[in-house]
């Protein structure tokens, strides 16, 4: 009996593979709505409002974080293993003026509200977000985010960030994996697991 083996890729990886995401950046060129519709919204969600915690929540993201991280995915700057299996081969094909169109974008979109999760690890975890653990070398997060997590230029937004992406970026931090920010990785070493999870539920939470 013949038997079809049926794999499944995401678009993103597809279109880099074939070819197909070049002809479309320069079909697009710097249109970024155009842009983040075709080749960001399989992952990243419509208007930038990913569904899956799997990929992160761009919508309302500042610009400057947002071209920061492409052009680190485009000079191997992040090597987390995410960043090497969904961004490295397409942000190798945007040029500048393509990464400003599509941070400019995302960050003109409205924010989605956040999910809510176990009441007290979101008090514990606003508290270490507004206040830091002076006791553990950890420093307040609003102080670099935000007082409501908005981000601030290449400090990026938190607030309705999936907890799990957060979780999986503060050990990415942590092992040095991701080497574009090392006043992140000083944080993320000082923050227990038990701190960075209810940060993590306190800012999806917003």
């Amino acid at each position: 009996m013949k038997m079809t083996l049926t794999i499944r890729v995401p678009l993103i990886a597809l279109l880099t593979f074939t070819g197909m995401g070049m002809t479309i950046i320069q079909a697009y060129g710097e249109d970024g709505a155009k842009l983040a519709a075709q080749l960001c919204a399989t992952c990243h969600g419509i208007h930038g409002r990913s569904e899956s915690p799997m990929f992160p929540r761009l919508d309302a993201q500042t610009p400057e974080y947002l071209e920061a991280q492409l052009k680190g995915f485009r000079e191997h700057a992040r090597g987390e293993t995410e960043a090497r299996s969904f961004m490295w081969g397409i942000a190798s094909q945007l040029d500048d003026a393509t990464v400003r169109s599509l941070a400019e974008y995302y960050a003109g979109q409205t924010a989605a509200p956040g999910a809510a999760g176990d009441t007290a690890l979101m008090s514990k975890g606003q508290t270490i977000f507004e206040h830091g653990a002076p006791d553990d070398g950890v420093p307040a997060c609003a102080s670099c985010h935000g007082a409501l997590g908005q981000g601030a230029a290449q400090f990026p937004r938190l607030a309705g960030q999936h907890k799990s992406y957060l979780l999986r970026q503060i050990e990415a931090f942590r092992d040095k994996s991701r080497g574009n920010a090392p006043v992140m990785s000083a944080v993320a070493h000082n923050l227990n697991t038990d701190q960075a999870n209810a940060v993590a539920t306190y800012l999806q939470s917003r």
